[in-house]
C-alpha cells in the first residue's frame, strides 16, 4: 500500500452533522472516482487519536486538485481530532482502494442508490462523468431523512443541469416539519419508484452505498424485481 503526506486545507459543514475535509491531493496521487482511502492524523492533541486511521470515500472528482472527504460528526475520537484539527495540520494518506467505480461499457444505464453519507462515492462518480463528458446514462437516487440531512443536495442539482445524461431523484423518509416546503419525492427507494423513474428494471447496472440495513434491505428489493446479482455492486457504511 503506498503511502501519501497530505495537508488539512479546510472544512466546510455541508448538511447538519455532516463535514467535508478537505486535504492537499499529493503529487502522484491518481484515483478512480468511487474509490477510497485510509486516513491517518498526524499532527492532534496528546493522548488524542494520533496515529489512528479510518477510511474514508473520496467525494472528489479525479480531476480536482484537492481531495475531498465527508464524515456524520458523532462522538468517536477520531472525528472529534478531525473536527479540531488545525488547518495546515499533516495527515498521512493510503491507496487508493476499491473497486465501486463506473463501469466500461456505455451502452448499460447506471443506477446509483444512495443512503445518507453512502453519497459521496456517486459525487465523484457523477463529477467525473461530468467533466469527461462520458456516455452513460446515469440516474441517482438520494434518500435521507430529512432535507437537512442531504449532504450535497446543490452540487448535485447542478450536475444534473450541466449534463443530459444524467438525472438526479432524491427523496425523503420522514415528512416532519414540511421539510422546508418540500415537493420532491418521499419514502424510501422501493422498486415502484424504481420503476417509475428508469423503466425496465432489468439492464442497468446498479451501484448501492450507504448504511447496512439500507444497502442489505435496497439490495433485496432489487433482488426480488428480478435484477441479477452480477448487476449489482454495493459499499456499506458502516459507523459512519
Amino acid at each position: 500500500m503506498i503511502g501519501y503526506q497530505s495537508t488539512l486545507l479546510g472544512r466546510t459543514e455541508v448538511a447538519e452533522g455532516t463535514m467535508a475535509f478537505q486535504f492537499e491531493k499529493p503529487k502522484g496521487f491518481v484515483f478512480k472516482a468511487g474509490q477510497y482511502i485510509d486516513l491517518t492524523l498526524l499532527d492532534s492533541q496528546p493522548g488524542s487519536s494520533t496515529g489512528v486511521t479510518h477510511t474514508f470515500s473520496i467525494a472528489s472528482c479525479p480531476s480536482d486538485e484537492e481531495i475531498l472527504v465527508t464524515t456524520r460528526m458523532r462522538n468517536t475520537l477520531f472525528k472529534q481530532a478531525l473536527s479540531t484539527l488545525p488547518i495546515g495540520s499533516g495527515a498521512r494518506i493510503e491507496g487508493p482502494m476499491g473497486s465501486f467505480s463506473l463501469h466500461n461499457n456505455t451502452a448499460r444505464p447506471a443506477v446509483f442508490l444512495a443512503g445518507g453519507i453512502g453519497i459521496t462515492p456517486f459525487l465523484s462518480m457523477v463529477s467525473h462523468a461530468t467533466a469527461e463528458k462520458l456516455r452513460h446514462p446515469i440516474v441517482l437516487f438520494y434518500a435521507n431523512r430529512y432535507l437537512e440531512d442531504a449532504a450535497f443536495i446543490d452540487a448535485l442539482w447542478k450536475l444534473e443541469r450541466a449534463n443530459p445524461r444524467f438525472r438526479f431523484v432524491p427523496t425523503l423518509t420522514r415528512t416532519a416539519n414540511n421539510n422546508g416546503g418540500w415537493k420532491g419525492k418521499t419514502g424510501y427507494i422501493s422498486s415502484e419508484m424504481l420503476s417509475t423513474q428508469i423503466g425496465t428494471l432489468r439492464g442497468p447496472i446498479y451501484y448501492i452505498a450507504g448504511p447496512p440495513t439500507m444497502v442489505a434491505a435496497t439490495r433485496r428489493t432489487l433482488s426480488e424485481v428480478g435484477v441479477d446479482e452480477d448487476d449489482i455492486r454495493t459499499e456499506e457504511f458502516a459507523g459512519y
